[in-house]
Formats: C-alpha cells, structure tokens, sequence
C-alpha cells in the first residue's frame, strides 16, 4: 500500500471537518536555547497537516508546554488542554515530532490512545500516520510509548551514574553556604571577607558555651551582631538579625565542618487525599547518605565536633509529654535530662512541689501513660539524690580543680578576645558601607533630586548601622574578664580553687549549674526498691567510667513525724466523724499545714492517720440522741426542713437554731426538734404577715420585731414554699418564736 493509498484510507471526511491540533515541546529552557532545529522541525507540522488537507485556519498550535519536562503531565497544562479537546470530539489529528514529545509516560500515553480510539482521532508522528482504534497501529503506538518511557529512564540513569561517580570524588561542584567560595581551582576555600568567617566562627563558639541554638540566637540579639546570609545562587552576601532558622542551618549543614556531602535528601512521591500525586523531600538520616568525604575542605569545626554538636541539638528536642530530657532550663533540677528510669529505660520527667513549688522530684509515668497501669514505673526525691551526686562530682573534680580553674581563665580571655574581634571586623564592615554610600552620594548631581534623596536615605541607614555596630563593640569592650597577675596565678596554685563555692555562689545560675553537671554527667540511672526503701544509683561519666552507690530513700510518711501535736490532735478528732477528704478541707480553711510545710491534702492526712495509728471513720448521716431530737448535717438538713443552706447559715448565726461543729472551719450538724418542724410551714397561715408590715402594724423598726421574734414574744414561723417563702408573724397575739429570714 502507497502512502497515499494509507492516507485515503485513514484521513476520512469527518476527520478533516475537526481540527488538526500541533504539539510542540522542548524539555528545558537550555534546549528551546540550543536545540532550534528541533523547534523549527515541530512548528513545520503545521504545513505537514496541510499537506494531509486540513486548511490553515484549522491547524491549530498547542506550544504552551515548551520548557516543560515530559515525565508526568502534572504541570504540562498545554498537554491537559489538548487531552480535553479530543475527548470532546473537536480533533481529528494530534501531529508531534515523535512520541516522546507528547508523553515520556505510560500512564499519561495510554490514556490519550484510549480517547483517541474512542473519539477516532488520527496521531502522526515522523514517520507515519496512525489510527489508535486500529489493532496494528495501537501495537506500534504502545512500542513507541514503552520505548519513550525506558530512554527516559536510561537518560536518568547516565545522569545520576555520572553525578554519583563525581560526586565520590568530590569533584562536583554544588553551590556553597556562606562561608565558602570556589577558588581559581574550582576548588572549597573560606571566603576572604573575614568579618563573615568571624560571625559564622561566633555562632560555633556561643554554642559550644550555651549549648542551645535558641540561646545563641538570643545573644547574637542582645549582642546586636548580624550574621551573614547569602541566596542559592547568588554571590552577593547579605547582613541580617539572627533567627533561629539561621542558626540551625550554621549548626546543621556539614559543609562547615569541612565535609563533602551528596545525597543528604531523597524526593518521595505518594498520592494525597485529593488522589493527585505529591511529591516531597526527605531528609535521610547520616548512615543513608550516598556520599560523605571528611576533611574535603576547611571547615570551622572539626567533623567529630560536628557530629557532636547533632546528638547535643537532638537531646535539646523539646521531648514529647511523657519524656524526659531536652535542654537545660531555668527549674531547680539538677539532674533535669540526665536521670533515666533503671527499670523501663526511658528518660524521667521532673515535677516540682513544696511551699515555693521548687522542691524537684523525678518521675517515670510513662507505664501509665502508654500502657495504662495504675501507676507509673517509679518516683525518686530530688534533693537527697542530687546531693549525693553532687558529692561524687567534686570528688571527681578536686584532683583537677587548680589545673581547670586557670585553664578557665585562660579560655576565657582567649574567648573574649575573639568575641571582640567579631565585633571589630563588624565595624570595619559598617565603616565601608558608610564611606561607599558617602562616595555614591557625594558623586550625584545635585539637581538630580530623585537620585540624591535614594542616595541620602541609604547613607543615613549606613551611618546608623556604623553607630551601632561602634556601640556594639564598646560594649563588648567593657565586658572583658579580670585578668590574673603572676602573683595571683601563684598564689591560685598554692590555695587551691574551690569548685563547690563556685557552683553554689549566688551568681551561679541554674543553667550554668546544669551545664557544668551535663559536662562531665551522661546519664545517672536509678532504680528504686519500694519495699526496702533503697535506690540503686549508677552515674555514668563522660568517656564511659561509671559510679555506683546505694541511697536510702525516706520512709513513707516521715515527714508528718514533725507535723505539730495540736495537729495531730485535732485529726485525730475529726476523723472519729469525717472521711480524709472532709478533714483536709477543715485543715485547710485553718492554714495548717503539714510538717514540711506542705498543704494538706487526702492523701497527706491519710498518710499522717496511718502513720500515727489514728483510725478512719465514716461518720453516720443522722444520729439521734433522744426520741424527739435528731442531730443531722447541713445536707440532711436541707433535705428535712426544704430550706436552702444559706437559710441555715444564717439562723445559726443569729442563734434562731442549735448546731455542733468540732473545730472552726468543721462541718455543721443541726438539732432538728418537733418543735423546729411545726415551725416550717408550706403555707402562710391566715392573718400572718411579712416583716415590714409588721413593722408598720406594731409602728416599730424591722429590728425590733426581730428582737422580740427572738425573745418569744411574737410567734412566727418561716414558709418553704410557694412564691409567699420566707419569716411570717402572727401580729395579733404575743407567742414564742424562732426565726429570722429574708422576705
């Protein structure tokens, strides 16, 4: 068969009253720049498609997708478009250079082949003509398509093949953080401009001394000392406030421990709740790097400091609830972070009680939390184990004291040397960008008004960042440690250095206690036995030495033997009538407290009844002591006369009823008689009246009538219901009465 016997056959009317679409693609920019004969070949379909029959005005261009990579059709809106249109019905032919050029895809080809089978469309490549709805022509079309797909992956696999095989080298060149630049060589060196080695050599410094990247953020603030900051891509360095952004990258990025690294991230693809694929990148951990070459280049730390400066950011991780550990913080615990449960293994979490709230206490609860035990593995007090350990630490330190004290000093004054000459580099910067903006302004027309009042503000911005950056390092300046003479360091080495006075001076903070423990302290792990009231302590040192030892934990309830005899009296008392929740609340409305000046609480009095042999009692709701009289609680009282409890409240403060209560602060118990209840009615008897009109009957002052309730003169009694409730007075004949209450 001819070729135009082929298009006879295949190119029919109805395909030629639809519209011959062209697609035209490049996979890159530097490709659409380069390869032009490529794109002139695409765009001369559109004469091909006349030769076919289609007329001018139905040669229809789709070149939206140039500079678009044919792997996934995602991004390709030109593709999605011309995929729209067929199943729509509006295309009689797709043209395309080759296959590749439509789709370097399966998935996306296939789908495109299925619609345009369906809708009978024609497809036409550079070497032929091809019905997808024709057996034979689809086999070739589905080659063509596999054949696509695998040269893209072989493309890939030679690119990455040889980017690997560089990269082991280290021999590829990736762009640089700040810090670094390429020399002449192509080869890593520091950057010239010492005043941006300075600050990046700052930051390793202060987290060497703070151990926390927040921390060195904020002294880098309170300092005033900008950091350099550079964009991928760009040569020009930039001067900013430190963020904590910042100084996590310095911190992180292996280059400036003077590594090579490729392969650190791995991009991951998944589908997402919408069904649409998305694509992300993974951080790998160290061990799954593809390359990883010390010692490539300078650095500013050494690479075993490096991995040390990532356990110490990853123990700082703000552990999750239920854990212990993270960095050091402004509590009282000594030992917050390095004390871990001998029984489970996991880190302890520090709680805080006593009077100020600043007793620490170590606590494993995650065998509650995670398992949902009653109780958690086990608990251990802060101070008595502290203090032992802090025992061992100076013990450890006295041989080395006199050595690491002068040492101190020396480090010290090394240190803030090159502090200051941070600063000093920062100024030598601010003064040139000042001078630079003073040339600028200086070489402006002055008519030129538009350029001189740019030129003007950015000299003013300069000279005040000169200013504070000449403010910045006076401080510094004056911040300079004492330095010892001769005389001093001899006599330091003929006294001795006293570190326990150092660590508990008044000016030692918390931190700077934890830091120094966290220095030579990896981990104290502790199991205590209840039964036998003993914990066994292991205190492991850093370079692995370990130190073991016995501590006797207090006994339960120990505290409460100090606890004062009136106390002690007065539970023993209450509890003849009252559960331990009822007498904690009686304690604690009197402001006693226990022996350690803790609050009382159910459990404490508890505690304090078992450890000095007072037994519990449940009092009874009702105790009657004669036929005709029943002594009940305020509760019960409520329930018997249908009065609220302010009611009670107040005629047992009026003496208009008779209560007990054992102690100030104690529950009430009420004296119910006959009497008392023929005098709460439900209902207003005839002829008795309120308070006021009473008072206005008898033409005396409310407060005589309540008087004269009181000494029995006027009868009265008190309704419980209805909306008429409260005091009513029989006015017309003298009797005994009661109660006083509200209308």
């Amino acid at each position: 068969m001819t070729f135009t016997t082929e298009l006879a056959s295949k190119v029919t009317a109805s395909h030629l009253g639809r519209n011959a679409y062209v697609y035209v693609r490049q996979s890159t920019l530097t490709q659409m720049r380069e390869h032009t004969e490529s794109l002139e070949r695409q765009y001369e379909l559109a004469s091909r498609a006349q030769g076919f029959g289609w007329p001018p005005q139905q040669v229809v261009v789709v070149d939206s997708d140039l500079g678009r990579s044919g792997a996934d059709a995602t991004a390709r809106e030109g593709f999605k478009h011309l995929v729209a249109e067929v199943g729509l019905g509006k295309v009689g032919i797709i043209l395309g250079i080759e296959v590749s050029r439509l789709a370097r895809n399966n998935a996306d080809w296939y789908q495109l082949l299925d619609l345009c089978a369906l809708t009978d469309t024609l497809i036409a490549d550079g070497d032929g003509l091809y019905h997808p709805g024709d057996f034979n022509d689809r086999l070739v079309l589905g080659l063509k398509g596999t054949m696509s797909e695998a040269e893209l992956h072989l493309i890939r696999h030679r690119l990455t093949a040889g980017l690997l095989h560089k990269a082991a080298k280290g021999e590829l060149r990736q762009g640089v953080p700040v810090g670094f630049v390429y020399d002449a060589d192509d080869h890593v060196v520091l950057d010239p401009d010492e005043a941006v080695v300075a600050a990046i050599a700052t930051v390793f410094r202060l987290f060497d001394e703070l151990g926390s990247a927040r921390q060195v953020m904020l002294s880098l603030l309170e300092d005033n000392l900008l950091i350099p900051r550079r964009r991928a891509g760009s040569k020009r360095v930039n001067w900013a406030p430190a963020s904590y952004p910042a100084i996590h990258d310095f911190l992180t990025n292996p280059a400036y421990a003077g590594a090579f690294v490729f392969g650190r991230r791995r991009d991951e693809k998944r589908l997402g709740p919408d069904g649409r694929m998305v694509k992300r990148t993974r951080e790998l951990p160290r061990e799954e790097w593809a390359v990883l070459i010390p010692e490539h280049h300078p650095g500013f730390v050494t690479w075993e400091r490096y991995v040390a400066i990532q356990d110490r950011l990853r123990a700082n991780w703000r552990p999750p609830r239920g854990h212990g550990g993270g960095p050091v913080r402004e509590g009282t615990a000594l030992l917050q972070g390095r004390v871990r449960c001998g029984q489970c293994g996991r880190m302890m979490q520090v709680g805080y009680s006593g009077t100020s709230g600043n007793t620490p206490r170590y606590i494993c609860g995650r065998n509650k939390a995670l398992y949902g035990g009653e109780r958690g593995c086990q608990n251990v007090g802060g101070r008595r184990l502290e203090n032992r350990v802090l025992d061992e630490v100076f013990a450890m330190l006295e041989p080395a004291s006199l050595t690491a004290t002068a040492k101190a000093l020396e480090e010290a004054d090394a240190n803030h040397r090159r502090h200051v000459g941070a600063f000093e580099l920062a100024v030598e910067r601010a003064r040139f960008e000042a001078e630079r903006a003073r040339r600028q302004f200086d070489a402006v027309e002055p008519e030129n008004r538009l350029v001189a009042r740019t030129l003007e503000r950015s000299l003013e911005q300069a000279l005040v960042a000169q200013r504070q950056a000449e403010a910045s390092l006076a401080a510094q300046r004056l911040r300079q440690p004492t330095s010892l003479s001769e005389e001093e360091v001899v006599w330091l080495q003929r006294a001795g250095a006293d570190v326990r006075a150092v660590f508990h001076a008044p000016t030692t903070t918390w931190r700077e206690r934890k830091q120094l423990l966290r220095a030579v302290i990896t981990e104290v792990v502790v199991t205590v036995h209840a039964l036998e009231r003993r914990a066994d302590v292991n205190v492991v040192w850093e370079g692995g030495a370990a130190t073991r030892f016995s501590l006797d934990l207090n006994k339960t309830g120990q505290h409460f033997r100090t606890t004062d005899e009136d106390t002690v009296d007065l539970v023993r008392r209450l509890a003849e009538r009252y559960d331990d929740k009822t007498i904690a609340a009686v304690l604690s409305k009197q402001g006693r407290r226990t022996g350690t000046g803790l609050t009382f609480t159910k459990t404490r009095v508890k505690t304090l009844r078992v450890s000095r042999g007072i037994p519990a009692c449940q009092p009874p709701a009702v105790t009657s002591t004669d036929d005709d009289v029943q002594v009940v609680s305020i509760t019960a009282a409520e329930r018997l006369l249908r009065v609220n409890r302010t009611t009670l409240y107040r005629w047992l403060h009026d003496g208009f009823i008779t209560g007990e209560q054992l102690t100030p602060g104690g529950p009430w118990h009420i004296r119910i008689t006959d009497d008392l209840r023929h005098r709460v009615v439900p209902e207003v008897p005839e002829g008795w009246v309120g308070l006021d009109q009473a008072a206005k009957v008898l033409g005396v002052a409310r407060q005589t009538v309540l008087h004269r309730v009181q000494r029995g003169e006027l009868e009265a009694v008190h309704v419980n219901q209805g909306r008429r409730k409260g005091l009513r007075i029989n006015v017309s004949a003298g009797s005994s009465g009661l109660f006083e209450t509200t209308r």
